[in-house]
């Protein structure tokens, strides 16, 4: 068996120039796709793209599956009418060497709420279906996930066991209340990852196209504050009081930690 050498980068994307503070999916990340292009690349390697937690590690997720926020490109929104030039009026000067995830989420966050605003007032017919369709296609995982963020902005960032045991361990009369209660919180998450895969899915299309593949890492462990952990407990290894983790793995092993 025979394969054909080949070559790439490793870059995330929060690693791209950007006026927001962090790099996106937005001009910077296809003028990369076409360096690798010229450079006669054929692999574009990328870490995690889940929506971060505390220490804002890609390997600390708050979902195996959704996308993080952050690396929504306000530009592109802006083309699609949800954002206006005036929004982008005296953003803070960012470093150009690091990320300020404070800085960045107290600029971002509120251009992201009104384009979900903007959104849900002024898409047309077709953008309410595909809108709809997504929702809908994704909802096996979506509806966990956008609920789970509500409730956890609703207690104050706390992570999922600390919850009121009734939200804690899901029941079911609670939680139905909850989605009736976060009505317009649950709608902005979802409204969120929408325009994350929609971005994504552009991204990668105009990639592969330019003959780049974009490779990720091995299967990694999903994290304990999460939406894949909140919803399914009986597939992960926790203490059924309290819902801490009864066992931790890592691969390599963290300094930190005598195991």
């Amino acid at each position: 068996m025979s394969s054909v050498r080949a070559s790439g980068i490793l870059l995330h994307p929060t690693s791209f120039p950007s006026p927001f503070g962090i790099g996106d999916l937005g001009i910077n990340a296809y003028q990369f796709i076409d360096f690798l292009k010229e450079s006669c690349q054929q692999y574009w390697q990328i870490l995690p793209l889940g929506p971060t937690g505390f220490g804002n590690s890609p390997y600390m997720c708050y979902s195996a599956i959704a996308g993080n926020p952050l690396l929504i490109s306000p530009e592109k929104l802006k083309h699609k009418g949800f954002l206006i030039d005036t929004d982008f009026i005296d953003l803070p000067e960012f470093s150009e060497d690091r990320v300020d995830y404070q800085l960045v989420i107290k600029t971002k966050i509120p251009l992201l709420q009104k384009a979900c605003t903007n959104f849900k007032n002024n898409a047309n017919p077709e953008q309410q279906q595909a809108f709809t369709e997504f929702c809908q296609s994704k909802a096996y995982w979506l509806d966990d996930y956008a609920l789970f963020m509500a409730l956890k902005e609703h207690e104050k960032s706390a992570s999922w066991h600390y919850w009121k045991p009734e939200l804690s361990k899901r029941k079911q009369q609670v939680i139905e209340a909850a989605k009736l209660h976060l009505v317009s919180e649950l709608f902005y998450h979802k409204f969120l990852q929408y325009e994350f895969f929609h971005q994504w899915s552009e991204l990668k299309q105009y990639a592969n196209k330019a003959g780049i593949h974009i490779i990720g890492d091995m299967p990694i462990y999903v994290a304990h504050d999460s939406a894949d952990v909140w919803a399914n407990p009986d597939i992960f290894c926790l203490d059924e009081e309290t819902g801490e983790a009864k066992l931790m793995a890592g691969v390599p092993p963290d300094y930190f930690s005598i195991t």
